[in-house]
């Protein structure tokens, strides 16, 4: 790999490379070693920027969520509600990497921070009291992480001939006398494990019950 030019080394070079290898090898695959060999450069030329790899995690989530858009101003609240949980879901998609890092370190990093603050300011113009806003913030950011972490892992799988074959041998093997109503659903349960129809499915059964809150 050639050598990073003298004095262009900076955190950002840092933060895309680290992404780039992130996002073929999976985050535990990836080593500051590694980031250092692929900029060509010596590891300790890294502590410039970052004290550890935590550092660098959290730098790299900043910049992910810095490409959330904020929430249209524009739209009733639920509508605003929407738009930000399906395009956190959108990112965590494009950079599956994302939703590990959120599920990791949460609480960390500005830009996390900055999504928070739009959410709940939404909430609160909303007319929601301040902890039923800080719950329902907190209900919605974890349906989409884990929706999301669910919907990816799966695609992962369904990409694996082995883990189809795992997994179609698993559900033939349940007995219908035992688990009848898993086996006469199980059609249904393979077509909901992912993709915009179930996600909008479950976040308007929250969205319902968060205007019903309202409304009362």
């Amino acid at each position: 790999m050639p050598r990073t030019p003298r004095n262009t080394l900076n955190s950002e070079l840092v933060v895309r490379t680290a992404l780039e290898l992130m996002e073929a090898k999976g985050a535990d695959g990836f080593s500051l070693r590694g980031v250092a060999a692929e900029l060509g450069v010596g590891p300790m030329a890294l502590y410039t920027y970052f004290r550890n790899k935590d550092d660098l995690y959290d730098a790299i989530r900043d910049h992910l969520m810095g490409l959330m858009p904020p929430p249209p101003d524009d739209l009733p609240w639920p509508d605003q509600v929407r738009s930000v949980c399906r395009d956190l879901r959108i990112l965590m998609l494009q950079h599956p990497c994302l939703a590990q890092l959120l599920a990791s370190r949460p609480l960390s990093g500005h830009e996390t921070a900055r999504v928070a603050e739009g959410l709940l300011s939404v909430l609160r113009s909303a007319g929601f009291e301040p902890e039923i806003a800080a719950r329902t913030h907190t209900t919605l950011f974890t349906y989409v992480l884990g929706a999301t972490t669910w919907e990816i892992q799966m695609a992962h799988e369904k990409l694996d001939p082995d883990a189809l074959r795992r997994l179609r041998a698993s559900m033939e093997s349940l007995s219908s006398r035992d688990f009848p109503t898993v086996v006469e659903l199980a059609p249904e349960l393979s077509r909901t494990t992912g993709g915009d129809k179930q996600f909008n499915y479950g976040l308007d059964l929250l969205l319902d019950g968060l205007a019903a809150r309202t409304a009362s």
